[in-house]
């Protein structure tokens, strides 16, 4: 996939600012899962990427962390400490892990990361369970710092945002491609920062807050995560039919076979032209996803797609901007977005 761009150049290490933030909340991660049935926390280690079915250690690495990341950061951009974000991000990841085990059930997805999904590993009620736990674990969490109360009040509107997202992702694939009720660009954007955004922008937002922020300052942090969601979420869709599967661990053309409304089949079904007009058609037909694939691309889709990221890194660049952060922590918040959207995520 062509990296993107930004208009502003990356001033840090990205990649370092995801290791160290990582370093610095692996620990208090592993306690809270510690605190766990040793069964579900089984599952859930192996939902976090460190072990295999049965508690070996995985060999499979984890997530490049990003919401973890955006905690920390969120509260060294308030001038506190990194540690202080660190609940934070404890409480994002485990909601963001408990997020995805019911995510892959909804879905019927097997794989995630070149793995089989929690549910195809251990089946789909221990799977529930695993993911109702994590939620109840990041809930205790925040309860238990000082300042919790007001991370929970935003770790709810999140939750509550993630689950409309979710909603409309469900009802959308019943949806035609064509016609009065088909869906829409912007039903789009607002799905995917429902689902994508809401939880990344709790993460900055849910740091500074910890870190002793102000309201606006978690504001611009919130809007500049929900931006990065939305660029996120375009991406993946961008992955899911061009990437490869043995990076992605995504199966080739899922999103067309299950028939998600991705941004780059709304974008191509949107333009003008004979392309589109096919592409529409064998849609319909639930025709050969290879030939779908190549009609997205030549009616612009891909294109449409990496434009419509950039243009939410570029805002969740100028929301940082507008805010007033601690420089160095600033510095490394404006690292990310370009970075992981111009990557395999």
């Amino acid at each position: 996939m062509t990296a993107l761009s930004s208009a502003a150049p990356v001033a840090v290490d990205a990649p370092q600012v995801l290791d160290r933030c990582r370093a610095l909340v692996r620990p208090a991660l592993a306690q809270a899962v510690e605190r766990l049935h040793p069964w579900v926390g089984e599952m859930a280690g192996y939902a976090l990427g460190w072990c295999e079915v049965g508690g070996a250690p995985a060999a499979a690495p984890g997530g490049k962390g990003v919401r973890q990341a955006l905690a920390v950061l969120g509260a060294e951009a308030a001038g506190a400490p990194g540690r202080a974000g660190v609940a934070a991000a404890v409480a994002v990841e485990l909601v963001h892990t408990f997020s995805l085990l019911h995510d892959d059930i909804m879905d019927g997805d097997g794989t995630r990361r070149r793995r089989p999904t929690v549910w195809k590993a251990y089946g789909t009620g221990p799977a529930v369970l695993a993911g109702d736990a994590l939620f109840a674990l990041a809930v205790e969490t925040l309860a238990a710092v000082p300042g919790g109360s007001g991370g929970l009040r935003l770790l709810s509107v999140a939750l509550a945002d993630l689950v409309r997202g979710q909603a409309d992702d469900l009802l959308f694939a019943a949806r035609p491609w064509t016609g009065p009720e088909r869906v829409r660009p912007e039903a789009y954007r607002a799905m995917a920062e429902h689902k994508t955004g809401a939880l990344l922008g709790c993460a900055a937002a849910l740091g500074a807050v910890l870190g002793g922020a102000s309201p606006a300052t978690a504001d611009a942090l919130d809007r500049a995560g929900r931006h990065l969601g939305i660029a996120f979420q375009v991406v993946d869709d961008v992955l899911g039919l061009w990437g490869d599967p043995a990076v992605t661990g995504k199966p080739v053309h899922a999103d067309l076979r299950e028939r998600k409304k991705t941004f780059p089949v709304l974008a191509a079904l949107n333009s003008p032209g004979a392309d589109a007009r096919r592409l529409a058609a064998l849609l319909e037909s639930d025709g050969n996803p290879a030939e779908a694939v190549a009609l997205i691309e030549a009616a612009g889709g891909r294109t449409a797609a990496l434009a419509e990221a950039r243009r939410h890194v570029a805002a969740a660049e100028t929301a940082l901007a507008g805010a007033p952060l601690e420089a160095t922590a600033a510095a490394q918040l404006r690292s990310l977005p370009a970075f992981l959207v111009g990557r395999d995520l």
